[in-house]
This record gives structure tokens, C-alpha cells and sequence, in this order.
């Protein structure tokens, strides 16, 4: 009867730590930071995620219970009066998140050998093909400067493109031996936390073009300061084909330093007179530009909406052009554009309109969302939780960020506890009413807000989403 006793509990013990399981994946399965979110009870408590039940998390979840269950067994074994036993499982629930670790450090050496034994077999197929490689890195606007280089170029090429955010080692891997067959061209997304990240990617696919992105202060809290987020950038410049070429955006510091230290034949964008920028801007619901690329000049609409997305549209025709892609093809690919889904894509129905800028909120892009959100007429509602992973310049950026929400918003509702006084110190910093202000943990509570203060007339701004992780 024991061993059926060891596996009921077992079983409990596993549907108990459903929420620790969830947290341990979307901590990406980094051991110290689940440690650090369990000590502090920051788990994933809620409905926005749910567990992805992938190979790794199936072996994972099979380790974990064997050891639940062996160490149920040894305690029926050992121990006699039920007082005892009961007063053992107890101890094993409170010590699960430590069982876990252990768990993940059995596995570790067999994570590890399929990761690289997947890694090679990629790099393998994708050297056995005869396409163009094309890496994009940057703080901001990767993911939208990957889907406007990839509708540009399908134009006139066969491309495949890493889909929505698979922009990690086993996400890039997955892409090759998914969905690579005679592809002309292979756009890779490269994303990073840690330096020497994207050294890792840039080694996998060898690109022979290189995009950077706008650069600034994201993922602070791993970076630790902007140098290391710039020499991280400048890995896929430094790591890429010898003969390859990098289309840079300059229009920040960070930017105009990576172009100077590039090596490789190199495009300057985004900054007057350069390779390729934007002048005659006009914002709207429909932006209208001049587009300049070597000296030559495009007239140019979009439905993409604010200044960053006109230049990653800039960015990626430049590459577009260098290889081979006409004007006329450009342009029309930018005119038929739709947003990159949650990041600043118009949603309207009748005269409500919501700006859905969820997945892509940081400090410059909120910016540009609210900027954009003036220009519509109607009462203006934003929703924001503010920024997360910024060190220790994440106060002062939410106290910036609702400052600037003041200036703009009718209504607020602040999502989740974690930047609540911050923002909330910045709204009050410009004077914004105290009794227009709300406050929000769930889903549930904000949609109670919210039909209490949408009208007919009304333009919403999601502004940010976390995960169930972030309290």
C-alpha cells in the first residue's frame, strides 16, 4: 500500500506546484532567479500564461515526480505513526521549490547535450543551403524590423523568418530544422540578456548581413549598464560572415558608436544625410515621409503608426535595397504593411479605438505610443503596468513614464504593485486628478474599470502586459 500512498501524494504534490512549474519556465528554467522568486513568493499566480508543456518541460515534470515520489516512499518506509508521516509530507511541500532545483540539476548535463546536439544539426542543414543569412539585434524594435524587412523582401525573394519571438539559441535552432527547405533568404532575430549572447546566435547562423537596432537601456537588470548592452549589440557586427555587411541605425549614441567600431562594410541609418532616413515626417493614422536612400529620394505612406516604426521601415529598406529590391517594390510593401500584432497595432470598432502596444513597451516606445495616442480625439485611457528589468533605473523610468502619461491621458488604471508608486508619483509630479487615477491587479479588475470609463468616443492605450510572474 505504500507505494500507492507515495504516488496519490506525489500526484497532489505536482498539481500543487503548478504555480512554481509555471514560474520555472517563464524564468526560461534559470534556476536562480525561480530560487530568488519562490523565496520571495513572486509566483506566477494568475490567468495571463499557461504552462507549454514542451519536450523540456515534459522531462522536467517526469524527474521532478520521481524524486516527490521516492522521497514519499522513503518517508512510509521510515517512519510508522501517521503524526509522523504527516508532519514529514508537510515539511516536503514547504521544501518543493528545492526539490525542483534538484530536479534541474540532474537534468542539466542532458539539457545541455540536446541542446548542442540540436544546435549542430542546424548549423549543419543551414550551411548545406545556398541562402542569404540576415541577423537583426537590438534593444528596441527587432521583432518589427524583422517583419517589415520580411514582407520587403518577399517581394521578390523565398524567405523564411524566425515567427514571433523565437529569437533564442533553441528558437533560431527550431526555425532551421522546422521550417528552412529552398529558401532564398533566412532572417534570424537575435535576443539577449547576458553578454556573449548573441556572440553564441551570430556563431549558429554565420549571417552575411547584419541589422542593429535602436540600442538603449533594456534588460538593464541583467546587463548591468549600457557598455555591456553595446558590446553585446556589437557581437553579431564582430562575429558575422568577414565579408558580410551591417546596416546600422544611428539614431542614437549607442548606435553611431557600434558604427565606428564596425570592421565590415557598413550602412549608416536614421540620421540626416546618411545612407538611409526619414525627413518631411507626418504622423497620423497614416504616415506620410520622404524616404532618402543613397541620395535618392521615395515618397512614402504607411499605416504603421509613430516615428520608431518609420524608422525600422527606413532600416530595413536600406538592406532591401543593397540587395536588390526596387523602389516601387519598397514602397508597395510598406503601404500594404499591417502592425506587428501588440506592438502599437490600431485596433478599431465603431468610434472606440484601442492602440495595442502590450508586447512592446519600453522607455522610447511608450514615448512614441503616447504621442501617437494625441493625436486622436476622445477621451484617452491608459493602462500600464510600466517597465520591469531596468535595475536600478527602473523608478526613475516609471516616474518618467507616467509624468509624461499626465500630459496626455484622461483616465489611468496602473497594472500590478511592482512600479505602482513610481508611476503613480509621476502622474501627481504633473498634476494629474487623484480620482482619475485607478488601480488594477487582475484582468478581471481592469475590465471592471474599464466599462465604467469607456465612452462611445474613446481611445485606449495598452501600454505594457507582464506575465503572471510580476506582481
Amino acid at each position: 500500500m505504500i507505494f500507492l500512498y507515495s504516488f496519490i501524494i506525489a500526484l497532489i504534490m505536482l498539481i500543487i506546484s503548478y504555480v512554481h512549474i509555471k514560474t520555472y519556465q517563464l524564468v526560461g528554467y534559470n534556476a536562480s532567479k525561480f530560487l530568488d522568486r519562490s523565496i520571495k513568493f513572486n509566483l506566477a499566480i494568475g490567468d495571463k500564461n499557461s504552462l507549454k508543456f514542451t519536450k523540456r518541460l515534459i522531462r522536467f515534470i517526469f524527474m521532478y515526480f520521481v524524486l516527490v515520489y521516492g522521497l514519499n516512499l522513503l518517508v512510509f518506509a521510515l517512519l510508522q505513526h501517521w503524526a509522523l508521516i504527516l508532519l514529514d509530507i508537510i515539511v516536503l511541500i514547504l521544501f518543493l521549490p528545492l526539490i525542483m532545483m534538484l530536479a534541474h540539476i540532474i537534468l542539466c548535463p542532458l539539457e545541455h547535450w540536446i541542446k548542442k546536439y540540436y544546435m549542430n544539426k542546424a548549423k549543419k542543414k543551414l550551411l548545406s543551403k545556398k541562402c542569404i543569412k540576415i541577423g537583426i539585434t537590438g534593444s528596441y524594435g527587432k521583432t518589427s524590423t524583422k517583419n517589415i524587412l520580411y514582407e520587403m523582401l518577399s517581394k521578390q525573394f523565398k524567405v523564411c523568418v524566425t515567427p514571433s519571438n523565437f529569437n533564442t539559441e533553441m528558437g533560431i535552432t527550431r526555425t532551421i530544422l522546422e521550417n528552412l527547405d529552398d529558401h532564398d533568404i533566412f532572417i534570424a532575430e537575435m535576443g539577449a540578456r547576458n553578454e556573449g549572447d548573441i556572440e553564441v546566435l551570430t556563431r549558429l547562423v554565420e549571417p552575411d548581413y547584419a541589422i542593429t537596432t535602436t540600442i538603449g537601456p533594456a534588460h538593464i537588470e541583467t546587463f548591468k549598464s549600457l557598455d555591456v548592452i553595446e558590446r553585446t549589440k556589437f557581437e553579431l557586427l564582430r562575429c558575422m560572415s568577414p565579408n558580410g555587411s551591417a546596416v546600422i541605425n544611428g539614431d542614437s549614441n549607442s548606435g553611431q558608436r557600434l558604427y565606428k567600431k564596425c570592421t565590415r562594410t557598413k550602412f549608416l541609418t536614421c540620421k540626416p544625410n546618411s545612407f538611409a532616413y526619414a525627413k518631411d515626417i507626418k504622423l497620423g493614422k497614416v504616415c506620410t515621409f520622404t524616404l532618402v536612400i543613397d541620395g535618392k529620394e521615395l515618397e512614402m505612406k504607411t499605416k504603421l503608426l509613430g516615428k520608431f516604426n518609420i524608422d525600422n521601415i527606413t532600416t530595413a529598406a536600406a538592406l532591401a535595397y543593397i540587395l536588390g529590391l526596387s523602389f516601387k517594390d519598397i514602397k508597395d510593401a510598406v503601404w500594404a504593411m499591417s502592425p506587428t500584432p501588440h506592438r502599437l497595432e490600431l485596433i478599431t470598432s465603431g468610434k472606440l479605438s484601442i492602440l495595442d502596444d502590450s508586447y512592446n513597451s519600453n522607455i522610447i516606445g511608450a514615448s512614441e505610443a503616447l504621442k501617437t495616442m494625441s493625436l486622436f480625439e476622445g477621451r484617452k485611457i491608459v493602462i500600464t503596468p510600466g517597465f520591469v528589468e531596468l535595475g536600478d533605473q527602473q523608478a526613475a523610468a516609471n516616474f518618467k513614464l507616467g509624468a509624461e502619461v499626465a500630459d496626455i491621458a484622461d483616465y489611468v488604471i496602473i497594472m500590478n504593485e511592482i512600479n505602482k508608486n513610481q508611476i503613480w508619483a509621476g502622474l501627481i509630479s504633473h498634476n494629474f486628478p487623484k480620482s482619475k487615477i485607478f488601480f488594477a491587479n487582475t484582468r478581471m479588475q481592469q475590465k471592471q474599470q474599464l466599462e465604467k470609463l469607456t465612452c462611445e468616443n474613446c481611445i485606449i492605450l495598452f501600454e505594457n502586459d507582464l506575465p503572471d510572474d510580476y506582481k
